[in-house]
């Protein structure tokens, strides 16, 4: 964190630069995969709602009392994803109809409560849920993903606006290097196959782990 920073402004000026990697990698998959936007939109949807609401308390709770668990939740995701190999890699729906879009709402509206409130994993969470909760494949999952991922960051953002916690000019800075690593992840994830997201998506679950457990262990 950059000194002088509150932990607030830290996750506000945070969610602009998301908000361009998201855009970014948004567009990219949905021009590469054409995600079904039926699903998609109403997660959004929700994600947006549900992240502004947690951006509006965000400021009343510790983070620091949310990370072990965060941690043990990502544990389980990878300790759940490691144990069925064949999870991910084609697009089998488990349900149809109003509980598909059901279930794709409640995942929006639980996971952008999340991401207004803390943000690390959301993106994650959103994959591992499109995957294992309605059976989409990782490649499909990502697109989806991204939408939800991106209306919550927006919505973040503008209670983050709205109460002046954004710092404009480094979240700009932020954003141009976020928009980068988008669009060159999006890429490689479209022009690779379903395994090679299931290797990356192991891998950034591992570091966030890493990264938020050390945290827990040194009191940040």
């Amino acid at each position: 964190m950059i000194p002088g920073l509150t932990p607030v402004q830290a996750l506000a000026t945070n969610k602009m630069g998301s908000v361009f990697g998201t855009a970014t990698s948004a567009v990219t998959f949905y021009r590469r995969v054409r995600p079904d936007l039926r699903t998609a939109l109403p997660m959004a949807a929700a994600a947006f709602v549900a992240a502004g609401a947690g951006a509006a308390v965000a400021a009343a709770l510790p983070a620091g009392v949310f990370k072990p668990i965060i941690v043990l939740a990502l544990v389980a995701v990878l300790a759940f994803t490691v144990a069925k190999p064949s999870m991910g890699r084609l697009t089998e729906l488990r349900h149809a109809g109003a509980r598909h879009y059901g279930l794709a709402v409640l995942l929006g509206a639980v996971i952008g409560s999340y991401d207004g409130v803390m943000g690390p994993g959301t993106g994650s969470f959103l994959i591992i849920g499109l995957v294992s909760l309605l059976g989409y494949s990782f490649l499909e999952a990502s697109a989806k993903a991204k939408i939800a991922n991106l209306a919550g960051n927006l919505g973040a953002l503008v209670v983050f606006g709205a109460h002046g916690s954004v710092l404009w000019g480094l979240g700009q800075v932020l954003g141009l290097s976020n928009m980068a690593g988008g669009y060159i992840g999006a890429r490689t994830a479209v022009a690779r196959d379903n395994s090679f997201i299931r290797v990356v998506f192991f891998a950034v679950v591992s570091v966030l782990i890493v990264k938020l457990g050390w945290d827990v262990l040194t009191g940040r």
